[in-house]
Formats: C-alpha cells, sequence, structure tokens
C-alpha cells in the first residue's frame, strides 16, 4: 500500500475499534451524497466540484476545522479528488493520506471479529452493513452469507486451518450480490437455501425446517423463519443464532421486497411475526447475530437474547414479546423506508434470472435499508 493512501480496511479498524490510533475522516463529496451515505463520525466538507478542476479555495478556507495531532484519511467517490485534496494537505503539514478507491473501497471493505469461546468468525462489511459468519468445528467450516469477495471468506478459513466443507444463504438477498454459489462451486462443496428462495437455482441443496448441517462433530440447526422472504431461515449453531434478516438488535427484516403490494406486505409480515416469536422462545442466553446492522458501533455485532428482549430498543421485537401481532403489523405497513439500491436488479442475480456483469460491484453500494424501521 502507498504511503499516499488508506486501506478501507485499515481505516474501518480505526474507526471502530476503541483501542486503535485516532483517525479524522474527511469527506469531500458533495453535501445530498455524504448525506445519503458516509463513514461513520466523519466530517463533511462539500468541496468535490472544486477539487476536479484543482482548485483548493474552499480546503484552504477550512484548514482550521481539521486537526493537525492526528492522522487524516480523505474520502471522496472513487479516490480522484481525495488524493488530490490530501497531497495538498500533506503541503501544508498534515498527515494526510486518501483513501484507496474512495467509498468505492469503503464499500468493499470487510473485518473479522471472533465470536469469543463460539467458533463462529463474524465478518462485517462496515460500507454496507452487511454480515457474514464462518462456523466451525474440527477443522470443518461453513460460511453463511458470504459477499461476493470469496476471497476474504477463503483467506479467513486458510488462516485458522479450516476447509469450507458448505456454503449457505440465509436467504435470496436483496441488497448485496451473494457470493455463496460462486464460492460453493469453487471448492465443489454444497450451496445450502430453503426451497422457497431457489427460484431457478440450480445446484443447490434445499434445507427445511428442522433439519440439521454437520459441521465438524456439530450441527447448525436449519429454523425456517419466514417474513422477510419465503424461504428466509436462521441458524442455531450452540449458544449462538445467525437470525440473518429475521432479526437485527433494533429492528426487524423489512418484508416487502417480494412484493409491495399492501396485502402481500401485511400477510408477509404476518409471517415474520410467527417467526420472530418461534426465536424469542430459545433460550436467553443465546447470542444473536444479525445479518445486517444500520449505524450500531459495538463490535462484534452481537448480544444475548435476553438483552435483546429487555433492553434494546426494539420497537418491533416488544410487539412479539407483548403478543400483540396487528400492531406489529401496523407499524411495519406505516414506517417502511426506501427500498435498497437497485434491489430487484441484486435479486434477478441472486436468484439466477441475470447473470451479474461488470457493474457487480456497484449495484450494492450506498446505505442499507433492509430493516423494517
Amino acid at each position: 500500500m502507498s504511503n499516499t493512501k488508506f486501506d478501507p480496511s485499515e481505516v474501518a479498524r480505526r474507526v471502530y475499534d476503541d483501542e486503535a490510533e485516532d483517525i479524522f475522516v474527511l469527506d469531500v463529496r458533495n453535501e445530498d451524497d455524504y448525506e445519503e451515505w458516509q463513514i461513520e463520525e466523519s466530517y463533511n466538507l462539500p468541496i468535490y466540484d472544486q477539487l476536479l478542476s484543482k482548485n483548493f479555495i474552499g480546503l484552504r478556507a477550512s484548514l482550521d476545522d481539521i486537526p493537525e495531532d492526528e492522522e487524516v484519511a480523505v474520502v471522496c467517490v472513487g479516490g480522484v479528488t481525495s488524493a488530490r485534496a490530501a497531497d495538498y494537505l500533506r503541503d501544508k503539514g498534515y498527515d494526510a493520506k486518501s483513501i484507496e478507491n474512495g467509498m468505492n473501497g469503503w464499500g468493499r471493505a470487510h473485518r473479522e471479529h471472533d465470536i469469543n469461546g463460539e467458533n463462529v468468525v463474524q465478518i462485517v462489511r462496515p460500507g454496507t452493513g452487511c454480515v457474514s459468519y464462518l462456523v466451525f468445528d474440527d477443522e470443518e467450516a461453513i460460511v453463511v452469507d458470504p459477499s461476493q469477495y470469496i476471497d476474504v471468506y477463503l483467506d479467513a478459513a486458510k488462516k485458522r486451518d479450516l476447509d469450507i466443507v458448505g456454503v449457505a444463504d440465509t436467504h435470496t438477498h436483496a441488497d448485496h450480490i451473494s457470493g455463496a454459489r460462486r464460492l460453493a462451486g469453487e471448492l465443489d462443496v454444497p450451496y445450502y437455501l430453503h426451497g422457497d428462495d431457489t427460484a431457478d437455482l440450480d445446484r443447490v441443496t434445499e434445507i427445511e425446517d428442522g433439519e440439521t448441517i454437520a459441521v465438524g462433530s456439530r450441527k447448525l440447526e436449519v429454523y425456517h423463519t419466514a417474513g422477510h422472504t419465503p424461504g428466509s431461515v436462521s441458524f442455531v449453531f450452540g449458544d449462538t443464532l445467525l437470525s440473518g434478516d429475521t432479526l437485527f438488535l433494533r429492528s426487524v427484516g423489512r418484508p416487502d421486497l417480494e412484493d409491495g403490494s399492501e396485502d402481500a406486505i401485511r400477510e408477509a409480515a404476518s409471517e415474520l411475526f410467527d417467526s420472530l416469536d418461534q426465536l424469542v422462545n430459545l433460550d436467553d442466553k443465546t447470542i444473536v447475530l444479525p445479518g445486517h446492522f444500520n449505524d450500531e458501533q459495538v463490535r462484534p455485532l452481537a448480544t444475548n437474547l435476553e438483552t435483546l428482549r429487555t433492553e434494546a430498543n426494539n420497537e418491533l421485537l416488544s410487539y412479539v414479546e407483548d403478543g400483540d401481532e396487528e400492531e406489529f403489523v401496523e407499524t411495519i405497513v406505516e414506517s417502511l423506508s426506501d427500498e435498497p439500491a437497485n434491489y430487484n436488479q441484486i435479486k434477478q442475480i441472486n436468484w439466477g434470472k441475470e447473470q451479474a456483469s461488470g457493474d457487480a460491484e456497484s449495484l450494492e453500494l450506498g446505505p442499507n435499508n433492509c430493516a423494517a424501521n
């Protein structure tokens, strides 16, 4: 890595690790782009158009806003204007570097977090809010919900001396392109998915509620938790619950990405209520490991079920606890946010109805909108 550039994964470490060295993230994109999607706790100086024409008036006028005693990571869209800004700042005595490939690079960054004592590795993409997992036992591993960047999982397994013996998706994703089929194909191992989400896919090992997937001498238990999609599942592995897009720490999965009509949303929300009711009856000490996050900064992204039920700010789950299905459904219908960017095209790719093209990486960039509220 050039000493004038920051690796996006290193920026993620510095931003989210409380024990890491301080870093000041300077975002030079236009304000609208920043408001839509940004790095946590970054500072926006909207001088993108000036920098395109190599005009540094706005940057010069704002030098007092940039700390001189911290490293400065400058970010733009693709890394060009941020490199110009970083060069200018270095000439002024700042310790400044450009984030490689800008927000495009940020969207590809992955960070690993071991779940202590649970034989689970959580792999977080801070730029997209996506979370995937490596569960293992006796030198065997299953990958759950991998991104399209499959080398991340091959490397994670290799450094732990694990053989990947299967790959699973908790559902057909709408916010990111799954790497599960490709990873399973390269390794010649099963690709697991519930039959209600397979669409036109072939070479799928269909899983159902109550089945198990062997991992070494242990088992990954399958819970059919329909609602976000018809074939959504959650996995229980020892004392952990890999809840996919069914249950998040502060919300639940949205039920409108299969069919956006109000009747269909209400029906799917009712199914989701039943699925969540099943999960909240697991042991209180079960560690909940979700498939997405929004702005939660805790790492690893985890809490036990008792805390989630009694202390977390999860309004929709509280309705499940109270048995109030009507209020649960009404709240979802009334509070749905914008759909994930390009979600229809992403689902077509993940269903096997379309081939991923050269712009596959850019399709999934942007804010995460998989939560119901």
